[in-house]
């Protein structure tokens, strides 16, 4: 298995790379309304990360992929086209942004909510959402991916939703896919040993009801097979030799 380990100037790179993706998801925020369409809200960050920011956004054609973000509406899981289907009252809406500056990768996706949201689809974002942090601080050199995977697994199961087990978290740097494949389920102390220089992200995919999905024809849509709600945090952390540094912490994240 080939996991890179990022030097000095990498990780600064890394850095970079990281806060360009989450200034999108902060710039977006304000145009998720009802009465517009994802489409709109691609050509938006499109624009502003091609021309502000001049970077590049990762999605748009990797591997056939025809646009610039990913965004997953209601009970889409992962990886969601965008089209000009019209944002209504109550739905929620994942928005998935990776950027590309100067030939590294920030990654990160955030829940939003056209209008106000039901309290079920609430519940499962803010669960999504905690799960991901308690992945997220399990990470520090010498731990290992099935800790993460646990600590996810465990608090979304107490909370009574499912863990999707078919996507996953990855390693990232100068590729936007690299190894190590990091799961959102597991047993603590298996898997792959962290160590510091890694750049890797935490995305755990948490559905209201259960966990089974499936891919539309479009070969990139998943959703969930009973159609009930789902939701996705993610964010891309750097290993250190004690802890963790989130990259692409947003202005209003902790």
């Amino acid at each position: 298995m080939n996991i890179t380990i990022k030097n000095i100037a990498e990780q600064e790179k890394m850095r970079v790379a990281g806060r360009l993706a989450a200034d999108v998801l902060d710039m977006i925020e304000d145009f998720v309304k009802p009465g517009v369409s994802t489409s709109e809200l691609d050509k938006i960050c499109h624009k502003y990360i091609t021309e502000v920011q001049e970077a590049i956004p990762a999605p748009l054609n990797y591997r056939g992929f025809p646009k610039s973000i990913c965004t997953s509406l209601n009970h889409v899981v992962c990886h969601g086209i965008p089209n000009d289907r019209v944002l209504k009252s109550g739905d929620c809406l994942n928005i998935d942004v990776t950027v590309i500056k100067d030939g590294f990768h920030g990654d990160t996706s955030r829940m939003f909510f056209a209008g106000k949201p039901s309290i079920k689809a609430k519940r499962v974002s803010d669960i999504a959402y905690e799960s991901m942090w308690l992945g997220i601080k399990e990470l520090s050199n010498g731990k290992y991916l099935g800790d993460i995977g646990y600590a996810i697994q465990s608090y979304v199961e107490k909370n009574r939703f499912s863990v999707v087990r078919e996507y996953c978290g990855h390693g990232i740097g100068r590729n936007f896919h690299e190894e190590p494949q990091v799961l959102h389920y597991g047993r603590p102390a298996t898997g792959i040993e962290l160590k510091a220089g890694m750049t890797i992200t935490i995305e755990p995919m948490v559905n209201a009801g259960k966990k089974e999905v499936r891919l539309l024809p479009d070969g990139w849509t998943v959703v969930t097979k009973d159609h009930d709600i789902s939701a996705q945090w993610e964010h891309t952390v750097l290993i250190k030799d004690r802890g963790y540094e989130v990259l692409t912490l947003g202005k209003n994240q902790r």
